[in-house]
């Protein structure tokens, strides 16, 4: 923009300078271009000395191609008017490649495909979080340029996945190495990230696809794993019950052997005397059964 303005207010000296020269009715006016000239030419100047930076952004400085090493913070500043700065996004970023149309960085299936160690084909989605290095922005700038996410994100990323990829089979990956492998290629990543001035948050495995043969393999493996752990259960169940009635059968065994040892012939004819008296003094009872001693039978009646 400063130099717009002051090639504007050239031009308009210039012109003063001309109709000065010449005799012609516009000479009058020669004047007037060229203090329009200078007020156009110190209001760009003077505009230019302040440059606001907004949150969560630094500036890096350029003059002629020379990039400057000091970074602007967040803020007003009056830097030299020729002075160009370029604004660094220092917040968190993200880049998301994914094989659903729309969602990734770039439109259509942008998915990382991967070999496993047993040579299946397995398909990540994929997410990065990241920020930039505010004291590294003028490295950056200087050697990677604004667009950082395609040149080192996109491609540093994909290529640590595929080489990291090759150390597990494919049925691991979808399972039970699946935080060991981020962990892994979170690592790897993060190392290439920091020399280049990125900073590595965090990496976001959000899908692992397999080919469909294999998926059907590992799910019907994981019924026939539920399957016999509900087995297990059941087992482990009739058993409990199994001891259950061992114990009760144990327990009744035991009272049975308590009564007939414990109990003698006279004991048990008093309990039975005890009985009939009860039923005698019943309401309800007209005719009592009895055996004598010699077993013959006593019938003793109210009537």
């Amino acid at each position: 923009m400063v130099i717009f303005t002051i090639i504007l207010g050239l031009i308009l000296f210039i012109v003063g300078t001309l109709l000065k020269s010449n005799a012609s009715p516009m000479s009058k006016y020669s004047a007037f271009f060229k203090v329009a000239a200078a007020l156009i030419i110190a209001l760009g100047l003077f505009s230019s000395m302040f440059k606001q930076i907004d949150a969560g952004n630094v500036g890096v400085k350029s003059l002629y191609g020379s990039v400057e090493k000091d970074i602007l913070q967040s803020g007003l500043h009056i830097i030299n008017p020729l002075v160009d700065v370029t604004n660094f996004d220092i917040q968190t970023q993200n880049y998301t490649m994914s094989a659903i149309h729309s969602e990734g960085a770039q439109e259509g299936d942008d998915a990382i495909r991967v070999l496993s160690n047993d040579g299946l084909e397995v398909v990540i989605d994929l997410t990065v979080l990241y920020r930039i290095s505010p004291n590294d922005a003028p490295k950056i700038f200087k050697q990677i340029g604004i667009n950082y996410a395609d040149k080192i994100v996109r491609p540093v990323t994909r290529t640590r996945i595929r080489d990291n990829a090759v150390y597990y089979d494919a049925v691991a990956l979808y399972s039970t190495k699946r935080n060991e492998f981020q962990q892994r290629i979170f690592k790897s990543i993060e190392d290439d990230f920091k020399s280049r001035g990125l900073i590595l948050e965090q990496l976001l495995i959000r899908n692992i696809n397999l080919p469909a043969s294999v998926k059907t393999t590992i799910e019907s493996k994981i019924n026939a794993e539920q399957e016999a752990q509900k087995m297990q259960f059941v087992l482990q169940k009739e058993k409990q019950e199994a001891e259950r009635k061992r114990v009760e059968a144990q327990g009744i065994a035991d009272y049975q052997r308590i009564i007939s040892t414990g109990l003698s012939d006279k004991q048990l004819q008093y309990e039975q005397i005890k009985a009939q008296k009860e039923l005698a003094a019943s309401p309800n009872t007209k005719i009592i059964f009895m055996n004598s001693k010699g077993n013959a039978p006593v019938i003793i009646s109210d009537k």
